[in-house]
């Protein structure tokens, strides 16, 4: 009798009965699943943290859940008057990756062409920001306030790169997840030692010295998110599971700060910053919707945290939005399959709605893109409000849209 072709043939069919579970658990099971227990809470944050003030959510604009039609705008006071004009922002480039505009104003972008860092001048011509290249450069972290830059490659190795001063400085391979403060001269990260004894969420100096440990990781190195606070208030968030469709999101400060927490109403937790750090948009997806990605906006300062949460009525991730002058702007994908939320690999390169939002009212306008389609990706509008850049998920073509 042939042993191994039988274990080989029970382990198939064992395996194709848990995948087969876990698909009924996440696409078909009734919404009375069993609650999953809570899970350790990372050392070092206080378990006896406040409860979040979050008060009752209220219900802004279209329907929680629905998608709203191309010609519609649920909550909001009806499509932009006028077409707006897309353009192409760095059309001899072609293809860029990582672009981020800093607080100057200027787009900041990389070509994986020729390996080079690029900005736009004042006549939105690229120029390079360095003579040097980094091949095969793959995620880079901006900062903010000054042209410097986290650049990561494949092999591990990581760097410090000032673009002003031409400086360039190689951090620790286990460093990750980095952020710069809002000042741009220190970073959030996570040093991850083999032994989990010895995983630490950090900070130091922008170039990596001076490092000090703020709270150990554990296990829970992947419940850590780094995201430094514009107002300063924390520097990391952890993120802890309470049962099947809610998550507490606990603020990490420099110095060991009890802040209020947040529950959000989800899976998935997807946060970003307002840019005075006063509130905080997030996306998360749940049973109650199908599993597809909802935007929440929430308070994020002080004694206010976890205060007025809200859905703002669109079904897109966080990172899909950008804060403006007084508005947020949001693609928002014309479909969403069931379950979008926890592959959202699937959903990339289908065409959004664009959308602007009013934080404080939720009306939404449809912004008329003029019969175009563009799966959109990096959106960030200028600091005067002029113009919304985005990358085409399908060309990685940077595009602009003149907003005034």
């Amino acid at each position: 009798m042939n042993y191994k072709k039988i274990a080989i043939l029970v382990g198939f069919i064992l395996l194709t009965a848990v995948i087969g579970y876990f698909i009924f658990v996440f696409f078909f099971k009734p919404e009375t699943a069993p609650v999953s227990g809570p899970e350790t809470p990372l050392e070092g944050v206080p378990g006896g943290l406040p409860e979040a003030g979050s008060g009752q959510p209220s219900p802004i604009g279209s329907e929680e859940g629905q998608l709203p039609d191309a010609g519609s705008t649920p909550g909001g006071t009806g499509a932009v008057s006028g077409a707006v004009t897309v353009e192409d922002a760095a059309a001899d480039l072609g293809s860029v990756t990582n672009a981020a505009l800093s607080a100057s104003g200027q787009m900041r972008f990389f070509n994986e062409r020729d390996g080079k860092f690029y900005g736009l001048d004042a006549n939105g011509a690229p120029i390079a920001l360095s003579d040097k290249r980094f091949a095969g450069a793959e995620n880079i972290t901006w900062s903010n306030t000054s042209n410097k830059a986290i650049i990561e490659f494949p092999d591990g190795s990581k760097v410090r790169y000032d673009f002003d001063n031409e400086q360039q400085v190689t951090l620790p391979k286990h460093w990750e997840d980095f952020d710069f403060s809002p000042s741009g001269d220190k970073l959030v990260s996570k040093s991850i030692g083999v032994d989990p004894d010895n995983r630490w969420l950090i900070i130091s100096n922008d170039d990596g010295s001076q490092a000090r440990q703020i709270e150990a990781l554990g296990e829970n190195g992947d419940d850590v998110i780094s995201s430094w606070s514009p107002n300063n208030q924390s520097v990391a968030m952890y993120v802890e599971s309470l049962d099947f469709n809610r998550k507490e999101i606990y603020f990490i400060g420099q110095n060991g700060e009890n802040f209020k927490s947040i529950t959000a109403e989800g899976r998935g937790f997807q946060p970003q910053w307002s840019p005075s750090g006063n509130e905080l948009l997030y996306s998360v997806y749940s049973a109650d919707n199908d599993y597809k990605p909802t935007l929440w906006l929430v308070n994020a300062q002080g004694d206010t945290i976890g205060d007025n949460r809200r859905p703002l009525g669109l079904n897109t991730w966080a990172d899909k939005c950008s804060f403006g002058s007084g508005a947020m702007y949001c693609a928002v994908p014309q479909s969403l399959d069931r379950g979008a939320g926890m592959f959202p690999a699937l959903s990339e390169g289908r065409p959004d709605f664009l959308y602007r939002i009013d934080p404080q009212s939720g009306a939404k306008e449809l912004v008329n893109l003029g019969g175009a389609s563009y799966s959109m990706k990096n959106l960030t509008v200028s600091p005067d409000g002029s113009y919304l850049f985005f990358t085409d998920s399908s060309t990685n073509r940077l595009k602009k849209i003149r907003l005034r």
